[in-house]
C-alpha cells in the first residue's frame, strides 16, 4: 500500500488461483476491513477500481427502506377511508401526504403509528408489522397529531422533563434530550413559562418536541401547521426542515406549498387513494 496524496491511497491486491482477492494487513487495519466481511468492487475503466465494505456501499448507494405499505386499508361501516395504499418510504427521508381534509391522510397515519387497525393489507417499519408487532413499532416511533398534545398547566421544561420520563428515560439522557430539543426549536427562551400562555406556533413547536424526546426513528407529522398564521406557519417549517435527514419523517398536509417546501417526496391522496408519488419536479414537470 503506498500513499500518494493526503488521504488517499493505492493498495495492490494479489487475485489467487480461483479468483479469490488478498488484501494486505495494513489496508485492512487502516479501512477497518475484518476477517468475514464481504467487498464489493466498483468503478469503470477510465476512473479505475475500488473495493468497498459491502455495509459502507449499501448505506451510500442504496438508502434502507424505512417504511413499506402494501395495501393497507381501513373501512369504517359503508366508508372506506384507506383504500390498498402501497408505497415504500426511505430511511431520513422526508415524505409528505398531501390531500383535502377527508382524503385519508390522517386514517393512515394513526394505521402507521398503531393508534386504529387496519382492515386490510400490512405495513412494515424497519421490518416491524403493524398488525402483528404494534408494540415493537411503539418503540420506535412517535407522532405528533393536528392537536397539540401538551400538558397545558405545565411549563415547557416541566413537560419535556415528564415526557422524558415516561419513556424512560434516564437522568443523564433526560438532560442530554432536554438540551437537544431547546437548541432545535428554541425553547430555552420560553421554558419557565406554562404551556397554555404560549402562542399558537410555540405550542406547536413544543408538541413536536416532545415527539422527539425518545428519539424515535420514525416522526409523525399530522397537519404541523394547521390553523397557524403564515409568519408563525414559516418559522416551524425551518424548525421542520433542520430535522431532515436525520430521521424519517410523514407529513401530512393539505397546503400544497407546504408539501412543496418541505418534501423530498409528495404523495397525493384523494377519497382515500394514492393519485401520484414523486418529488415536487416531477408533479410539476411530469
Amino acid at each position: 500500500m503506498k500513499s500518494f496524496k493526503k488521504n488517499r491511497f493505492v493498495v495492490s491486491v494479489r487475485v489467487g488461483p480461483k479468483g479469490q482477492i488478498t488484501v494486505p494487513a495494513e489496508a485492512r487495519k487502516l479501512f477497518d476491513i475484518q476477517e468475514g466481511d464481504t467487498l464489493v468492487m466498483m468503478g469503470d475503466l477510465k476512473r479505475g477500481i475500488a473495493l468497498l465494505k459491502a455495509d459502507a456501499f449499501y448505506k451510500a448507494y442504496f438508502r434502507m427502506k424505512a417504511i413499506r405499505i402494501q395495501n393497507l386499508t381501513k373501512n369504517y361501516k359503508d366508508v372506506t377511508a384507506v383504500d390498498g395504499l402501497s408505497l415504500e418510504i426511505e430511511e431520513g427521508e422526508l415524505f409528505s401526504l398531501l390531500g383535502v381534509n377527508g382524503a385519508g391522510k390522517t386514517t393512515t397515519i394513526k394505521m402507521l403509528a398503531t393508534l386504529t387497525k387496519p382492515s386490510g393489507g400490512d405495513a412494515e417499519i424497519y421490518g416491524h408489522s403493524v398488525q402483528k408487532e404494534p408494540d415493537r413499532i411503539k418503540e420506535i416511533i412517535d407522532v405528533s397529531m393536528q392537536e397539540p398534545a401538551i400538558a397545558r398547566k405545565l411549563t415547557v421544561k416541566e413537560n419535556i422533563e415528564f415526557y422524558a420520563r415516561l419513556s424512560g428515560l434516564t437522568s443523564d439522557q433526560m438532560k442530554e434530550a432536554e438540551l437537544e430539543v431547546y437548541s432545535t426549536f428554541g425553547l430555552d427562551t420560553v421554558k419557565n413559562k406554562q404551556a397554555q400562555k404560549l402562542s399558537g406556533g410555540w405550542q406547536r413547536k413544543l408538541s413536536i418536541a416532545l415527539a422527539l424526546v425518545s428519539r424515535p426513528k420514525v416522526l409523525f407529522l399530522d397537519e404541523p401547521t394547521l390553523g397557524l398564521d403564515v409568519i408563525a406557519r414559516r418559522e416551524l417549517w425551518k424548525t421542520i426542515e433542520s430535522l431532515k435527514g436525520k430521521i424519517t419523517i410523514i407529513l401530512t398536509t393539505h397546503y400544497m406549498e407546504e408539501a412543496e417546501a418541505l418534501a423530498d417526496r409528495i404523495g397525493i391522496m384523494k377519497d382515500g387513494k394514492l393519485l401520484f408519488i414523486g418529488t415536487k419536479l416531477e408533479l410539476f414537470y411530469p
